[in-house]
């Protein structure tokens, strides 16, 4: 694959994508860890799946423009792509803050950063080739 004109909108309609979900990840993370007072691992699981489902639906619909009609699989493999991007994730939030004793919300910033190559990459050539 070349690197082209449509390559990198795609790929900037992603990152726009990725930073609105930041705010649902940010926004349902601080909500189950400060307010419900849950595990901040659980709670960044939570953010992370949220914001991964609405992730899905506008990169469906905008970056991707996916015409599938099959919406059930090609969730199913958004969300597998998720999960390895959630457990990149959660293993740089641990490596930063348990290990290097980072603050909570600037390691996250690194681990969505660590998590959005892949789920790109992955995105573009397997859940929306």
């Amino acid at each position: 694959m070349t690197i082209d004109k449509l390559f990198i909108l795609k790929f900037l309609k992603f990152g726009v994508v990725g930073f609105s979900g930041v705010f649902v990840d940010f926004g349902v993370t601080y909500l189950f860890k400060e307010i419900i007072k849950i595990n901040k691992y659980v709670s960044n699981a939570l953010g992370f799946i949220c914001a991964a489902t609405s992730n899905y639906i506008l990169n469906r619909i905008w970056t991707f423009e996916s015409a599938n009609a099959d919406v059930a699989t090609e969730y199913g493999k958004f969300m597998l792509v998720s999960a390895i991007g959630l457990g990149i994730n959660s293993l740089t939030l641990y490596i930063l803050t348990d290990k290097l004793k980072w603050n909570f919300y600037l390691s996250k910033i690194f681990a969505i950063g660590a998590a959005t190559l892949w789920n790109f990459f992955a995105n573009l050539l397997f859940t929306f080739k």
